[in-house]
C-alpha cells in the first residue's frame, strides 16, 4: 500500500454557545446555539470515542456521535476561499473543524481509511455535509451550497482507539479497505449525481460508511421524490 501521510496543522475545540459575539457583527437575527466557533488547542489533548476533550455540539441529532467524533478540513482549500471569505480569518477552525490538516484532501482519502494520529486510531466515516450554521457563521446565505459544489467539504473521523493527539502530529494511513470510494467520489455521488441510483445503492452497502449516509442513499434508491435540502442548507429562512 502506498505510504500516505498528512499533518495536523492545528486542533480546535469549542462548546455550544448562545449568541456568540461573532454572530452580532451583522444585523440582528434570531438567537441560536452553536459549537461552530472553535478555539485552537495548544499542546496535547485527549481524543475519546465521541469527541475531543473540551469539544461539543449543540444539535446532537445531526452533529456529533460515534460516526462524527472529529470534523476534519484540509488547509489546501483556503486558496479557493480567499476570494469569498476574509483571507485573514482563514485559519484553523474557520470551517468549524476540529482537525485542520495539511497534505490530505478529499481526492486522496477514502471511506473506511484508518489512520494513526498520535496514540489514537481513527477512521473516515463520511464526507461532511455543510449546513446553514456554517453559512450563518460567515453571513453568506448560500455558503453550504457553494461548499457542496466545490467538493471541498472535509470529512469526519470515528475513533477506533482513544488516545492523545496534538498539532504537528503526523496522520499516517494504515489500512484502506475501500479504495474505490474516495471522499471526493462519495461527495460527487451525493450532491452531483443524484439520479445515479445504481452507484447510490453500491455506496450504501459499504459497511464502513456512516449509518446516516447509508440511510440517505437507501432512501434515494427507494424514493422517486428526493428530500427537501433547503432546511439543511438554509435553515429557518426567517433567521
Amino acid at each position: 500500500m502506498k505510504k500516505i501521510t498528512g499533518l495536523i496543522r492545528s486542533i480546535q475545540v469549542g462548546l455550544p454557545e448562545k449568541d456568540h459575539p461573532e454572530c452580532q457583527k451583522e444585523a440582528p437575527q434570531k438567537p441560536w446555539i452553536t459549537g461552530i466557533f472553535k478555539r485552537t488547542v495548544l499542546g496535547p489533548v485527549r481524543l475519546e470515542r465521541h469527541n475531543l476533550w473540551g469539544d461539543g455540539q449543540a444539535d446532537l441529532v445531526h452533529h456529533g456521535g460515534l460516526d462524527k467524533a472529529v470534523c476534519v478540513y484540509p488547509s489546501e482549500h483556503w486558496a479557493h476561499w480567499q476570494d469569498i471569505l476574509p483571507p485573514h480569518q482563514l485559519v484553523g477552525g474557520a470551517f468549524g473543524e476540529n482537525f485542520t490538516l495539511e497534505g490530505l484532501t478529499e481526492a486522496e482519502v477514502c471511506i473506511g481509511d484508518i489512520f494513526v494520529v498520535g496514540s489514537a486510531l481513527v477512521q473516515i466515516s463520511q464526507p461532511r455535509q455543510p449546513c446553514w450554521k456554517l453559512a450563518r457563521r460567515w453571513q453568506i446565505k448560500d455558503l453550504a451550497v457553494q461548499v457542496e459544489r466545490t467538493g471541498f467539504t472535509g470529512w469526519y473521523f470515528r475513533v477506533l482507539q482513544e488516545g492523545i493527539v496534538e498539532s504537528t502530529a503526523a496522520v499516517q494511513l494504515t489500512d484502506r479497505p475501500f479504495p474505490q470510494w474516495t471522499v471526493a467520489r462519495a461527495n460527487q455521488l451525493m450532491h452531483q449525481e443524484r439520479d445515479n441510483r445504481t452507484a447510490a445503492e453500491e455506496l450504501s452497502l459499504c459497511p464502513l460508511l456512516s449509518s446516516s449516509w447509508q440511510g440517505t442513499l437507501r432512501q434515494r434508491c427507494r424514493d422517486q421524490n428526493p428530500p427537501d435540502l433547503a432546511p439543511r442548507r438554509f435553515g429557518d429562512t426567517d433567521s
